[in-house]
């Protein structure tokens, strides 16, 4: 084979992955932002206070030491805004943390990582967080992104384990809920859900 003959077909196989991973549009939904921050316990104050958001869930973050502050007005969404502490005085960098996207199923966060390989940018890591499944990225102006999509528990956050998600989605089922039942704080998340209601309709 030529060299010339090569590139064709190198670049036919290009077109043609591109074509696949362009098929399928996962339908994308904005539903939480986290935000780096000076005084976490003053704007935790202020986003509860005085936004009427409830306290999800609260700890230090698995990639650093930093903590993290869960919050939602919505019972089916465990987070839809999260603050985390650790943003110096002269931060150069921009506040906000990651913007994340809800899509279906497992099926759509597939295509949704090959759209993105598809685009030249590298997925910097797949994991699920008990109560997702998760693919994270930067944007062209680095901005970290995350896509993921609901698992029917909840575990309490934050929490971070790897999946593999070229395996079956039965396997990926199964994995996740074996590592989920470790964790005490384990349950379905229609119960967690019925929980918060309470709490939120206590607090409102």
């Amino acid at each position: 084979m030529t060299a010339a003959t090569q590139s064709t077909v190198m670049a036919g196989t290009t077109s043609i992955k591109m074509e696949n991973a362009m098929a399928r549009t996962p339908k994308l939904r904005l539903t939480h932002v986290a935000l780096f921050t000076h005084d976490l316990e003053k704007m935790v104050d202020f986003y509860t206070t005085t936004l009427g958001l409830t306290i999800t869930d609260q700890g230090e973050a698995f990639s650093a030491p930093v903590p993290m502050v869960f919050m939602s007005s919505d019972p089916g969404e465990h987070h839809q805004f999260v603050l985390v502490g650790g943003r110096p005085d002269y931060a150069t960098f921009n506040v906000a943390q990651q913007f994340s996207f809800l899509v279906d199923t497992r099926d759509d966060l597939r295509s949704a990582r090959d759209r993105v390989a598809a685009a030249g940018l590298e997925i910097a890591r797949t994991t699920t967080h008990g109560n997702a499944w998760s693919i994270y990225f930067n944007d062209p102006e680095d901005n970290q992104i995350e896509i993921y999509a609901h698992t029917p528990w909840y575990v309490p956050q934050p929490h971070g384990h790897p999946i593999d998600l070229s395996l079956s989605n039965d396997e990926i089922m199964k994995q996740t809920a074996a590592h989920c039942r470790e964790d005490p704080g384990f349950m379905p998340a229609a119960e967690r859900e019925k929980e918060m209601a309470k709490t939120m309709a206590a607090v409102n």
